[in-house]
């Protein structure tokens, strides 16, 4: 917020104003002694004034009239420099006093109201505090410009509308004048570019509708950057208001991008219909398709939004983000990374001293399992690699499969489910080539089979639904592994869309009561990534009555930690919608009661940066439990959930996080690494690096397993040297404890996700959207991870494959008007804050430009260096359409 002209650390006048108001006597005291210091031209000044206080004074309405005339003069003309109050004003204080008494035996007059406005202007510097003299004066002289009298009076005046509206609303009395007030203020504000304080003023009276009249195309676009931003600080409903003015003045003036990024942070298909419709221009329809299926957003285009049928099924293309695949290559292909990677390439064992590569030619099991997921997440996406994807030497396409039989039982499934991350988003070929396991006579492999089609099908819409086709049908077979392979891939593929198919094919299995507790606990989770964020009473009471009917001993076991997640995920980001639930969940057994609570609530307020909330999670976590109680875990990624929205919030959340580990309880302490991977996900902020690298050789194995996922999580698709480093001398310090080594290499995994090429973001456009299927993702990845042992380590580590659904090419792909890249020229460097700033300040600092497609780091922000095209969105982000602009001349 712009500082508040009454509060002391204003600018630098208000300051000042501050510390002068020291009582008159004393004053008297003093100007003698100063007297003898004042120059000839302030002495003159000063004989002036007090000759014209005694004019005022004076029984003749004319003379009066002509010394209050010279009096205002002096006030107006009188430069003051920022450090000190001007000279006429200096030299009136003393008599203030005597004017405001003369002032109230005047008769009514135009001289009375003269005289008033002079006394508000004094009443700046001298009034007592809380007085609001100054208002006083204003409301009762005569109406002239506001404005005359400068910016800090008005800043001033402003400040004391604040406190008497508050006052007023209190008193239920009228408030007719002070709008007048504010009307004339707001109008002076924002044409003198002092936007956000224009914004202030109207979000103290609760008037912002007044906003959209007073813009204009010159600060439209400042005012409403200072609208999005405040509006993170807001408590509800306020921040709803706020952006909703936004999105109307976006609106105004046909900034329908940005419009359209305020109507999906609401989360509002109304607004997102109706910047369809009021856009006529094809390009920007295709641009605002670009960004909805970054987004994840599944949306039927109609004849209402869209009325041509061959530019309806085009920009219905966009949405199901068919092109993906694509423009992924073509950015693989710029930065000549199509060269497959294997485990050993990530390993780089030469680099370590003898012991630990010795222990690594072993060809166990666990470290077979450990090198189908960093091949799978290296390659993610490449459609080639050096384990899966072999092309077959003899006919038998043997070769292919020898890895797949490396691994044992379980291992297979993320053996088959990895085919399905290297062919990522590339849905045809990946079918294809995923179609010889089905054939398999081993359920394990069927069933990484029916996975590797859901992770094919993360993200990409299709008309045809293949992923529906082929897993339906293995829903309901005898075999756990299978119905699990066949779940979780419709959850991976139907992420967001809510689709009621999938709704009344999975929600029958909650209720059967033969239905073992793992296919259960994915079931509820497919479910909820389904319906993320829809707040969908069904399935809602599908996933309630399964927690309910679970046996005491069923409620122990470890995966039983999914069910109040995927009920939680039907919630996220939507903040009271879930207290219905909520009081459901207060009747659970006890022994879950707690872990459904802090779930629940961590999962409704993802994202919002509610400190009360925040500060309630840590409540939780203060508590010093003696049985075995696990709800802590969830309460403290809780924190990192809520507390992620802005940068503030996410700096001091790390600092509380760091208090954890030195206060809290074991569960609590095995939480925290796991938070900060959420807090700096694919964002490696050096003392957060430090604080994991410090817990990864932990006593405890759980935190130390949780720590070196979480060096992953940072680091994923950075390529970061320093944490590569890092999990190399881990693997030799842990070469003897397979447990370890294994996260170890998962960790080595992420941290290569893509080459390089992927982030697991889930913000997206200059850190303002937040995908709901990516934080689901990840939130049920962190959450499988709370119990290290159980479920990762055990028999269930293909939960690490949710982690596609917040896998993004972290690119700018410039494209032109029929959609092929184009490559142009653009600077790319660290994001700069520059909200209310004056002028227009530069965005980004410290760059460097390159040619398109380029990479983006975590707050990095590209701009233009050509004149040539104009982008069609401001924010450019994965895929952004380029025209020509017609201005454009070449110099000769």
């Amino acid at each position: 917020m712009a500082p508040d002209p009454n509060s002391a650390s204003g600018s630098g006048t208000t300051r000042e104003e501050a510390s002068v108001k020291v009582p008159a006597k004393d004053l008297k005291k003093k100007d003698e002694k100063k007297d003898e210091d004042l120059s000839e031209e302030d002495l003159a000044l000063k004989q002036q004034l007090e000759l014209y206080v005694e004019r005022v004074q004076d029984s003749d309405p004319g003379l009066q009239k002509v010394a209050l005339e010279s009096m205002r003069q002096e006030i107006r003309t009188s430069t003051s420099s920022m450090t000190s109050v001007p000279k006429p004003l200096k030299f009136l204080r003393p008599h203030y006093g005597t004017l405001k008494t003369y002032y109230e035996t005047m008769p009514y007059s135009d001289v009375k109201k003269f005289l008033a406005d002079i006394l508000s202007v004094l009443a700046m510097t001298m009034s007592a505090e809380g007085e609001r003299e100054s208002l006083k004066y204003r409301l009762l002289g005569s109406e002239g410009d506001i404005g005359s009298w400068g910016h800090e009076y008005v800043r001033n005046l402003a400040g004391e509308i604040a406190q008497e509206y508050t006052k007023r609303q209190s008193e239920e009395a009228a408030i007719d004048d002070l709008m007048e007030l504010v009307q004339q203020i707001v109008a002076f504000h924002m044409k003198h570019n002092a936007e956000y304080e224009a914004v202030d003023l109207l979000m103290e009276v609760e008037d912002l509708d007044l906003l959209v009249e007073h813009v204009d195309s010159t600060n439209y676009k400042r005012t409403c950057l200072y609208l999005t931003s405040a509006a993170r600080y807001l408590p509800g409903p306020d921040d709803i208001l706020v952006l909703d003015i936004a999105y109307t003045i976006y609106l105004k003036f046909q900034e329908e991008t940005l419009a359209l990024q305020i109507a999906l942070f609401l989360d509002n298909m109304q607004y997102v219909k109706q910047v369809f419709t009021s856009c006529e221009d094809l390009l920007r329809r295709k641009q605002f398709c670009y960004i909805l299926a970054r987004h994840g957003v599944t949306i039927e285009l109609d004849e209402e939004m869209v009325a041509d049928y061959e530019e309806r099924e085009a920009l219905q293309e966009i949405i199901n983000n068919t092109k993906l695949s694509e423009g992924y290559l073509t950015l693989a292909r710029d930065i000549e990374v199509m060269e497959p990677k294997s485990p050993e390439d990530i390993y780089k064992a030469h680099l370590l001293d003898g012991r630990a590569s010795a222990g690594a030619s072993v060809d166990s099991a666990r470290q077979n399992l450990a090198a189908t997921f960093v091949n799978a997440f290296v390659n993610a996406g490449f459609g080639q690699d050096k384990l899966m994807t072999v092309p077959s030497e003899a006919s038998s396409g043997s070769s292919s499969g020898n890895w797949l039989f490396k691994n044992k039982e379980h291992g297979k499934t993320s053996a088959a489910a990895s085919l399905g991350m290297i062919l990522l988003w590339d849905v045809d070929s990946g079918l294809a080539q995923i179609d010889k396991y089905f054939h398999s006579n081993d359920n394990h492999v069927i069933a990484g089979a029916l996975l590797g089609v859901g992770i094919v099908n993360c993200g990409i819409k299709n008309d045809c639904d293949p992923a529906l086709a082929l897993l339906a049908d293995y829903i309901d077979k005898e075999d756990s592994s299978i119905r699990i392979g066949a779940i979780m891939g419709l959850g991976l593929a139907y992420a967001g869309t809510q689709s009621e198919q999938i709704r009344s094919k999975l929600t029958p299995i909650l209720g059967d009561s033969d239905v073992p507790l793992d296919v259960i606990a994915f079931t509820a989770i497919s479910l909820g990534l389904v319906y993320v964020g829809s707040c969908n009473e069904d399935v809602a009471q599908a996933i309630i009555f399964a927690l309910m009917d679970r046996s005491d001993s069923e409620l122990g076991e470890p995966l039983t930690r999914l069910l109040p997640l995927g009920l939680g995920l039907l919630y996220l980001g939507k903040q009271e919608s879930v207290e219905a639930t909520a009081e459901v969940s207060k009747t659970f057994n006890e022994k879950i009661r707690k872990y459904c609570d802090m779930t629940l609530l961590s999962c409704a307020y993802a994202g919002t940066g509610n400190v009360l909330k925040v500060q309630h999670l840590l409540g939780q976590c203060a508590q010093h439990l003696e049985k075995g109680e696990t709800y802590q875990g969830p309460a403290v990624l809780g924190i990192a959930m809520v507390a992620m929205a802005e940068e503030l919030g996410l700096e001091m959340a790390i600092r509380s996080l760091e208090h954890l580990l030195q206060y809290g309880e074991q569960n609590i302490r095995r939480a925290v690494p796991l938070a900060l991977g959420l807090l700096c996900i694919s964002n490696p902020k050096v003392n957060v690096m430090d604080t994991l690298s410090r817990l990864s050789h932990d006593t405890d194995t759980e935190v130390a397993m949780a720590a070196v996922i979480s060096l992953g999580l940072i680091g994923a698709g950075t390529n970061n040297a320093r944490i590569a480093g890092m999990l190399r001398n881990l693997s030799s310090y842990y070469y003897k404890e397979a447990s370890l080594l294994f996260c170890v290499r998962i960790a080595q995994g992420l941290v290569h996700l893509g080459k390089g090429l992927l982030t697991l973001a889930p913000y997206h456009s200059e850190r303002f959207l937040l995908s709901p299927t990516a934080l689901a993702g990840i939130t049920t990845l962190l959450h499988a991870c709370l119990d290290m042992k159980a479920i990762v380590l055990g028999k269930y580590h293909y939960v690490l494959y949710f982690i596609v659904l917040a896998m993004q090419p972290r690119m700018l792909l410039t494209v032109d008007e029929n959609l092929k890249p184009l490559s142009v020229p653009v600077r790319v460097g660290q994001a700069v804050d520059v909200v209310g700033q004056a002028g227009r300040p530069k965005t980004i600092t410290g760059f460097q430009t390159h040619s398109t497609p380029v990479l983006l780091a975590a707050g990095d922000r590209a701009e233009l260096a050509t004149e040539k095209y104009i982008p069609v969105s401001p924010i450019l982000e994965g895929f952004v359409i380029l025209k020509e602009n017609p201005e454009y001349r070449e110099e000769r």
